[in-house]
């Protein structure tokens, strides 16, 4: 029988103990919201919106990229493949003071952010996502009058 060096031993040894007092795992649940936008004077009083994030053999996208709200709609982002966030940059929307601050990365599939819209009627605002943005991730929310 070949014999192990001295130093194997401790190792395997060491790691034996450590584990005799173990916590038991964790259950895994469903991935919740990563960050919810909320306005003091907006009240979620519309549609909820969905839109996906999407990673496959067409590219980076997200379906649907032109998205038409109103003040008080829920827009939630949705990741389905691949890992994703939401901008809305400042110099793509010239102009528009207190857009969203990005979203953190989304990461694992179900993983949502959702963005009440609270932004001016009128107009569409532009956003992306970071890592995918020169990829072709890009869309449009279009913000439409109450009638």
């Amino acid at each position: 029988m070949p014999r192990l060096p001295a130093r194997f031993l401790t190792v395997v040894l060491g790691l034996a103990a450590c584990g005799g007092d173990a916590a038991p795992p964790a259950e895994e649940t469903a991935p919740g919201p990563a960050s919810t936008l909320a306005s003091p004077g907006v009240a979620l009083t519309g549609d909820t919106i969905v839109v996906e994030m999407i990673t496959d053999e067409k590219g980076n996208y997200f379906r649907p990229a032109e998205i038409k709200a109103h003040r008080g709609d829920v827009v939630r982002f949705t990741l389905g493949i691949g890992v994703h966030n939401v901008h809305f940059l400042p110099d793509s929307n010239p102009g528009v003071p207190n857009l969203p601050p990005a979203s953190e990365m989304l990461q694992l599939p179900g993983q949502t952010h959702d963005l009440l819209v609270d932004l001016p009627a009128g107009r569409a605002y532009y956003f992306q996502c970071d890592p995918h943005a020169l990829l072709g991730m890009v869309g449009h929310l279009r913000v439409e009058d109450e009638d």
